[in-house]
């Protein structure tokens, strides 16, 4: 073999070794960024819940939500959630609805109470994005408890038991925070256990 073509393979061996990391390391780099998305996506109510999607389009597949998606739909919500935002949305279960007084969704959903039915919906709303770490870190500068302001011009205030959020209503019904920092396009959800009625 002479010594053109020992050069030539040399070249040829060099050229493939750096395409080979080039490729390994654009490998690597997609395969973080779609750890780093999965990571986000949380299961709620049997269904991903995608960080890439707005508060409506997720919950509508969560088979916990499905009572709240119908309020939603009846007072008229879907196009305020489904808008830039950002807000936080304390979610009640489908539970957390059967747990209220025998006939209160019922007449919630008549058309004729939607006025009602809009201000304890947004009563569940806080303008903003408040993850778990933003709440808890408003509890701790309020010296244990957070008073949060909701979009239908009600209070929330947050509290701490142990590592659960707890929200309480002004009603002084408590509500605690299952699933955390179900993160959405538009905003954050945490499912909470309880309904949260204003005065």
């Amino acid at each position: 073999m002479n010594k053109v073509t020992l050069v030539a393979c040399a070249c040829a061996a060099t050229f493939l070794a750096g395409c080979a990391g080039t490729m390994a390391t654009s490998s690597n780099s997609s395969s973080g960024a779609m750890a780093s998305s999965s990571s986000n996506t949380k299961m709620v109510g049997g269904a991903p819940m995608f960080p890439n999607r707005d508060i409506v389009d997720n919950a509508v597949n969560s088979k916990d939500h499905t009572t709240l998606v119908a309020a939603v739909k009846a007072a008229g919500l879907v196009d305020t959630l489904k808008g830039a935002g950002p807000f936080t949305v304390f979610a009640p279960t489908n539970a957390a609805f059967t747990a209220l007084p025998a006939g209160t969704v019922d007449t919630l959903l008549k058309p004729e109470n939607k006025a009602t039915l809009t201000q304890v919906l947004t009563y569940h709303v806080v303008p903003g994005r408040l993850d778990g770490a933003a709440l808890a870190q408003q509890i701790r500068a309020g010296n244990g408890s957070a008073r949060l302001a909701t979009a239908s011009g009600g209070t929330l205030v947050a509290t701490m038991s142990g590592n659960n959020v707890i929200v309480t209503d002004s009603k002084g019904n408590r509500s605690t925070v299952t699933i955390s920092d179900v993160y959405q396009s538009n905003g954050v959800i945490h499912v909470v256990d309880k309904v949260l009625l204003p005065s």
